[in-house]
């Protein structure tokens, strides 16, 4: 009888093989055990906490794939450019897709990563949200941050301008002819009257009298305003603005003058008034400060002007002697400065005040030319010599 012998060799390496088989077979089953919890916690919203919820749209296979992506780059994902949180103006134009806004926002140094930014959209379903229009982002904004705000487009800005030597009542009829603005005129006009509602971060309001408006206080400029901007919005928009473009050290030179801020400010209007070219303002400021020194009435028509004003006209011709306009603003009756400022002045005019021509002069007039230029003078004679035909 024949007897087969198996060699312990070969019996080894059945085992192996069987062992492998196991192995392999078990490792498939943790895999998909693996792939179908994954795909039940995706469908589910179980990694919400995480990345947020999937795009609807997503098939399975896709929210996998998307998520081991965004889970590699987890970091990157939470990471900023920098920390800079001042605005950048950023346009989608109509027709842009996810990849093409990705990119432009990495070449403007807003996202590093284009295609992290892209595959995040993708995977929440917000790369066909993106919306064409304005949009205000920054440095500080991660990714997530970036994407949602890419689907919210801010309204198209509304341009106000605010001109320089304007009275109160002309900045709320300009307001109130702004219908996208969420303004009032008579709202406007008592906020910033006398006793009117300020805001409480501005300390330069503390140095107004306690009767005192906001008159000379707005700061002409050109502006830009959301559709829902209310009237408190742009007035504290306008009261920004001259609190960052009156330094404070231009305060404590006009302190140093002996000049109080409201007093700058009152001077500095009747100036806008009465000057057209820059290069004249600080001589007929020097004019004014003069006057002031020796105790001689201002005689500025502009003032006479504020004291006869009507909605019709806020700056009616003179045509009659002023000197009969009994009223505390003209200064052809009254001696100093008037009770307050009579128009809203430009930087140009305030700089004028606080730091004016040194000159001789006591009097000015306009030149016969018609070039809105003056001839200066230092005696009354010299003044009058200069009269137009």
């Amino acid at each position: 009888m024949h007897i087969e012998h198996h060699s312990p060799r070969r019996r080894g390496n059945a085992l192996r093989l069987a062992i492998r088989f196991m192995a392999f077979m078990i490792l498939v089953a943790l895999l998909a055990i693996g792939g179908l919890w994954l795909a039940v916690k995706l469908n589910s919203g179980g990694f919400q906490t995480d990345f947020g919820p999937p795009g609807e749209n997503l098939s399975v296979l896709e929210r996998v794939g998307l998520w081991a992506y965004l889970f590699v780059n987890a970091e990157n994902l939470s990471t900023s450019v920098g920390i800079d949180a001042a605005p950048v103006p950023f346009v989608v134009n109509s027709g842009e897709n996810a990849g093409i806004v990705a990119d432009r926002l990495a070449q403007a140094g807003l996202v590093n990563d284009a295609d992290l930014l892209r595959l995040y959209m993708r995977y929440r379903g917000l790369d066909d949200q993106i919306e064409a229009g304005n949009f205000s982002l920054n440095t500080a904004m991660t990714i997530p941050v970036l994407a949602e705000a890419l689907t919210k487009a801010r309204p198209d800005e509304i341009g106000i301008r605010v001109w320089e030597g304007w009275r109160l009542e002309q900045i709320a009829d300009n307001m109130s002819g702004q219908p996208d603005l969420k303004t009032s005129r008579d709202e406007f006009l008592s906020l910033v009257a006398p006793g009117g509602l300020r805001p409480a971060n501005f300390t330069f309001l503390a140095d107004l009298p306690p009767d005192a408006s906001l008159e000379g206080f707005l700061f002409p400029d050109s502006y830009r305003f959301l559709p829902e901007a209310t009237t408190t919005d742009v007035v504290t928009r306008l009261l920004l603005e001259f609190d960052t473009q009156v330094t404070p050290q231009m305060r404590a030179d006009a302190a140093g003058r002996g000049l109080t801020l409201y007093q700058t400010i009152t001077l500095a209007s009747i100036v806008e008034r009465e000057a057209v070219h820059d290069e004249e303002r600080p001589i007929i400021a020097g004019v004014f400060l003069n006057r002031l020194a020796a105790g001689i009435r201002l005689d500025a028509d502009p003032t006479t002007q504020y004291a006869l004003a009507t909605s019709a006209n806020w700056w009616p011709p003179l045509d009659l002697d002023p000197r009969t306009i009994d009223d505390p603003y003209n200064t052809y009756v009254h001696e100093g400065l008037p009770p307050g400022p009579i128009a809203n002045p430009g930087l140009s005019s305030i700089s004028a005040v606080i730091y004016p021509a040194d000159t001789p002069y006591l009097f000015f007039r306009a030149k016969c030319d018609g070039s809105k230029y003056h001839n200066f003078s230092t005696t009354y004679e010299q003044h009058v010599g200069f009269a137009c035909p």
